[in-house]
């Protein structure tokens, strides 16, 4: 079984990095910090790792310095659980879900779980279902369905939901054959143009202009990681298009945030404006979504050259399934996950892992492929593509093998959590929220800008120094 550094040189060399900066990270704490038969928290540190080796090396380039990259294995596992620890103004979450999201069986002794928590989403299950949306109702309408079949229907009436397999159901999908080719993250040069210089600065990223068009999790981590080294995070939002509060509040921290109307053609003006002085474009609409408003990774090169385009899906660029909307909670059904958690917790049924890993790991692979294609356009020129989805986490997560007796850890208690929380303002009051886990000796990451509501700036970008 590999050891965290082991994961982290992996990531490092697939992502096109010296191996002799790997000399520069110490990687402390053992496994495992939660309980689960996965190896949660040797990702979460790997994952976090090479985003804060990617920002040290981006330094190196800009200032000619070298520096340390320290990440602890706890503080990881409790950073990849940011939203459970955020208290505003003293208080903790609401409920996460909505009232009939989760777990329910079908008529052939099947497990599939419902995704609600956007209404739109809530109302066409309740659509597919015939059905009013309380949880009795519901269970009782899926007694009408084998698991399968009302899984294809839901899919094709706008539903996100997942039937329960186990792996090696999922492995012989030919969507899980598919995804089986592609790396955890995929850099692909898509234009030959000239190197940008650096802006000035005296941070890793300081004058990167990152436009962030991602809800919920995975996509908004990455912004909030890139910002953390001390990008222009630009968050733009539909003001129609639903949120989930909490969420928005955990990762807004170091993001400007301003409403963009995409469906209008001055709203498609105004991000056209933007994206033309941007230095990543950072997405999590499903594959083609944005190519139909004229927004494709080749559009964005041809109107931003030397653009870095990062595309996040939930199950990946690639097979029948490119197209399926998806959340970690979902993916992690789908693909065995919660299956062989349950087994090795002794529960009938599914069993969540003890953090929405696939989301977190994948918003910093996310952070660690734009900025490690940035550094490479700074050299050698042309507009970069990267890519990752939920999937291919979860298969690089599945690959780093299992935790024998993993259900016998303890869950992380208070006390354990409190050194990595710090009191920070915000537009919605005082924030108690998880610090960044990765120490940079000479570039500590920090946010320098507080959460705000959505849309609180104008759609336009700060001037750089």
């Amino acid at each position: 079984m590999q050891s965290p550094s082991e994961i982290l040189a992996d990531l490092w060399t697939l992502a096109g990095g010296e191996i002799s900066a790997l000399d520069a990270v110490a990687l402390t704490g053992e496994e495992p910090q939660l309980p689960s038969s996965f190896r949660v928290a040797a990702a979460a540190q790997a994952s976090i790792a090479a985003a804060g080796l990617a920002a040290a090396q981006i330094w190196k380039l800009r200032s000619g310095q070298s520096q340390d990259v320290t990440v602890d294995m706890r503080h990881a596992a409790v950073e990849c659980r940011s939203e459970r620890y955020l208290r505003v103004d003293g208080k903790p979450p609401p409920p996460a879900w909505d009232a009939i999201a989760g777990i329910y069986k079908t008529r052939d002794q099947r497990f599939v779980r419902l995704h609600t928590n956007f209404r739109h989403h809530r109302d066409a299950v309740c659509k597919v279902l015939n059905c009013k949306p309380e949880r009795d109702e519901v269970q009782a309408a899926l007694m009408q369905w084998d698991g399968e079949a009302f899984e294809t229907a839901a899919y094709a009436g706008g539903c996100v939901v997942a039937l329960m397999r186990p792996f090696d159901e999922w492995s012989d999908l030919p969507h899980a054959k598919a995804l089986a080719a592609l790396p955890p993250i995929l850099i692909e040069k898509i234009g030959d143009d000239a190197p940008k210089p650096w802006p000035a600065g005296d941070r890793p990223l300081e004058g990167v202009r990152v436009l962030d068009l991602s809800r919920v999790i995975a996509g908004p981590v990455a912004g909030r990681t890139l910002a953390a080294h001390g990008a222009d995070v630009l968050l733009i939002s539909g003001p129609d298009l639903p949120a989930i509060p909490w969420l928005t509040i955990d990762t807004g921290r170091g993001k400007l945030t301003s409403f963009v109307e995409l469906k209008s053609d001055q709203g498609r003006g105004v991000l056209r404006d933007l994206l033309a002085s941007a230095d990543i474009f950072s997405q999590g609409y499903r594959p083609r979504a944005l190519a139909s408003l004229g927004f494709s990774a080749e559009d964005a090169a041809r109107i931003s050259p030397g653009i870095v385009y990062v595309s996040l899906s939930a199950y990946g660029h690639a097979g029948p399934w490119a197209e399926r909307r998806g959340f970690d909670s979902l993916v992690q059904t789908a693909t065995g996950f919660n299956h062989a958690e349950g087994q090795a917790a002794g529960v009938e049924g599914p069993k969540e892992l003890p953090a929405q890993m696939l989301d977190h790991a994948t918003g910093y692979l996310m952070a660690f492929g734009a900025m490690m294609a940035k550094a490479r356009q700074s050299c050698e020129g042309g507009s970069w593509h990267v890519r990752v989805s939920l999937a291919q986490t979860g298969r690089w997560l599945w690959n780093l093998g299992r935790v024998a007796d993993g259900f016998k850890t303890e869950d992380l208690k208070a006390d354990a959590v409190r050194p990595f929380v710090e009191e920070v303002p915000s537009g919605f009051g005082p924030l108690q929220s998880v610090s960044h886990s990765a120490a940079l000796s000479k570039t500590p990451a920090f946010w320098a800008r507080p959460a705000m509501p959505l849309g609180s700036h104008p759609p336009e970008w700060p001037a750089r120094n």
